[in-house]
């Protein structure tokens, strides 16, 4: 229990009280999807350790919205709950992830007892603007070379690991476009020895 406390010590001691008596704590595996598209929004997640990935569907094709980090919340879940409305997104584990899950019942009530809950959510307001912000100038901009080696050198700073052990499909996946299209890109930054594809996954070479 002490460490939990440790992990939330950004909230204060009366709010981390009230989300230990309340709510509840889980480990997922890697892979797991801890919030599916349209379902309705029961608890929210704070991530104690891990990572999770956030992604929305257009059509047929996923994209990867953001990732949600230790200390941080899912801002899109957040708006969903308070307005009881299906989730426009859904959510799967990166990581092993332990994740505190608050019942959003209670959301309303602590909003207004519990200032920096607020604090937390406008925070998280800003930071996943300026996520899909960046998300809308990779599409539209960027060229997909560039896009996936930002895309790699991102995944390898967050995940803390050189070796990123996704296919061609699962990155695919996440960047919305085909895995030929993947394929096809990697083997021209392989070239340009800004990345080295090897059994044990892709690894980024250089962060220019």
């Amino acid at each position: 229990m002490k460490t939990i406390k440790q992990q939330l010590s950004f909230l204060s001691p009366s709010l981390i009280e009230e989300l230990l008596k309340f709510s509840s704590i889980k480990d997922f595996p890697k892979g797991t999807q801890i919030l599916r598209d349209e379902q309705y929004v029961k608890v929210l997640p704070i991530v104690l350790n891990g990572l999770v990935k956030v992604f929305s569907k257009f059509e047929e094709k996923e994209l990867l919205l953001y990732y949600i980090q230790p200390k941080q919340s899912c801002v899109m879940s957040f708006s969903a709950a308070l307005k009881n409305a299906p989730s426009k997104v859904f959510a799967i584990t990166e990581e092993d992830s332990k994740i505190l899950l608050i019942p959003t019942d209670k959301l309303p009530k602590w909003l207004i007892e519990f200032p920096d809950l607020n604090t937390l959510f406008y925070n998280q307001y800003d930071l996943r603007y300026s996520d899909l912000l960046d998300t809308i100038q990779h599409i539209l901009i960027d060229k997909m070379d560039k896009r996936l080696f930002e895309y790699l050198k991102n995944k390898a700073m967050l995940t803390n690991n050189s070796s990123i052990k996704l296919t061609h499909g699962q990155i695919a996946n996440e960047l919305g476009t085909a895995r030929e299209v993947v394929s096809r890109v990697l083997k021209k930054l392989e070239s340009e020895k800004k990345v080295t594809q090897t059994s044990n996954g892709i690894i980024v070479l250089s962060g220019d």
